[in-house]
């Protein structure tokens, strides 16, 4: 089992990939991540109630990788529960990038709309306390 590991100033943000239902989404993940490409990058967007998002190169909401994926979805993965992590994407469905949200809050209404590819388990507390601007100084992938 894959999990990724976001180090902040307020604390660390631990969440699991769902690499078995979401490969094309967990695989984009993991490359940034290994590229280094989030390291330094802040979250952007903080919709309290909602969800917080960063990923983003240029800081604004506008920017993205190089690479776009497919939207992937399935019935199994659901935005149900805070500290959902899917990506983030513009209105095409096949957009997404390198942009991601942590959900604060149940968002079913989100569901088959955008890729969910993991799960917050530790640092929940964190999240909840991210603000607009706040930097993941260094983002890796472990094993568990």
């Amino acid at each position: 089992m894959k999990y990724a590991v976001i180090e902040t100033d307020k604390g660390v943000i631990k969440f699991k990939l769902f690499e078995a239902d979401a490969p094309i989404t967990t695989s984009n993940f993991i490359n940034l991540v290994e590229s280094k490409f989030y390291d330094g990058l802040t979250f952007h967007r903080v919709e309290p109630g909602f969800v917080i998002q960063g990923g983003c190169p240029l800081g604004n909401g506008t920017g993205s990788s190089k690479k776009k994926i497919p939207l992937e979805v399935t019935p199994k993965l659901k935005h149900d529960t805070e500290g959902t992590v899917a990506m983030a994407r513009t209105p095409d469905p096949n957009s997404a990038s390198c942009q991601f949200y942590i959900t604060l809050a149940p968002t079913p209404f989100l569901d088959m709309q955008y890729a969910v590819f993991g799960k917050v388990t530790e640092g929940m507390d964190v999240v909840k306390r991210i603000a607009r601007g706040d930097r993941m100084n260094s983002v890796r992938i472990v094993e568990a």
